[in-house]
């Protein structure tokens, strides 16, 4: 098993990443078909969906724009939370198709910023994709539309998700060695 350290953790390969790609292909696919003839726009999450969003974003077959916003929930390997809101989107969402490109959700408290936050730009309809899902953590009672993997509490890196800064450029998925 490949294995890879990242400051004082070791972590082993989990997903490789011709499966990351093939199940970004796939979400596009599959958002496309629902929105038929809709120009969206995707919001993605800084920092660590902006892999995920450009992959996402040339697998999509259809018209469609991207803006960013910026929040921040973890520290090193730890969930804080609370969520702390770094860049703002400039763009009017008013009467908008809204797709939000999440790389992980696992707690739902960056969620459920998201959803607080879109909630009072009057957009006509929220759609969430997240690359990675943590169901046994998820504490929320949020929609989530679109799912690429659910995964057990591991905390992962790699194709846009870091360790303490580290890790976003691998192009497959490693998860903490215990």
């Amino acid at each position: 098993m490949k294995s890879i350290k990242i400051h004082d953790h070791t972590f082993d390969i989990y997903i490789d990443k011709e499966m990351v790609q093939k199940r970004v292909q796939t979400l596009a696919k599959e958002l496309k078909a629902t929105l038929q003839n809709e120009t969206p726009i995707f919001v993605s999450i800084l920092n660590g969906a902006f892999i995920f969003a450009a992959d996402f974003m040339r697998a999509y077959e259809g018209e469609c724009e991207i803006s960013f916003i910026k929040l921040a929930s973890y520290e090193k390997t730890q969930s804080l939370g609370k969520v702390k809101q770094l860049l703002g989107i400039n763009e009017d969402l008013t009467g908008r198709t809204v797709v939000v490109l999440e790389d992980i959700i696992d707690t739902g408290t960056t969620l459920q910023e998201i959803y607080k936050i879109l909630g009072e730009a009057n957009v006509k309809d929220l759609k969430i994709v997240s690359l990675f899902f943590k169901p046994e953590v998820f504490k929320k009672e949020l929609h989530i539309d679109y799912v690429g993997f659910e995964i057990p509490d591991n905390f992962i890196v790699g194709y846009g998700l870091d360790y303490d800064g580290l890790g976003r450029n691998l192009p497959e998925i490693y998860k903490l060695s215990k």
